[in-house]
């Protein structure tokens, strides 16, 4: 990066750091529906997005709206 794509980085604040690429990054993570298991896909910040019957759906899903899937463990 040259000097002035990495002036503002300078100046930027814990919390909007800690904010960097959470738009791009999802997770899931199995729950219980109806008593029946479920895949949830969450947004970063926790927010659930859409529910699954299978993992690999969920984490197709979110490839498919230009999100990283993380695994959890």
């Amino acid at each position: 990066m040259q000097k002035s794509e990495t002036s503002g980085l300078r100046t930027i604040s814990p919390q909007d750091l800690a904010m960097l690429g959470m738009q791009r990054v999802a997770y899931v993570r199995a729950t219980l529906i109806e008593d029946k298991l479920a895949w949830v896909l969450c947004a970063a910040d926790g927010r659930e997005m859409a529910a699954f019957a299978d993992r690999d759906v969920a984490q197709a899903a979110a490839r498919q709206n230009d999100l990283e899937p993380l695994s959890l463990h």
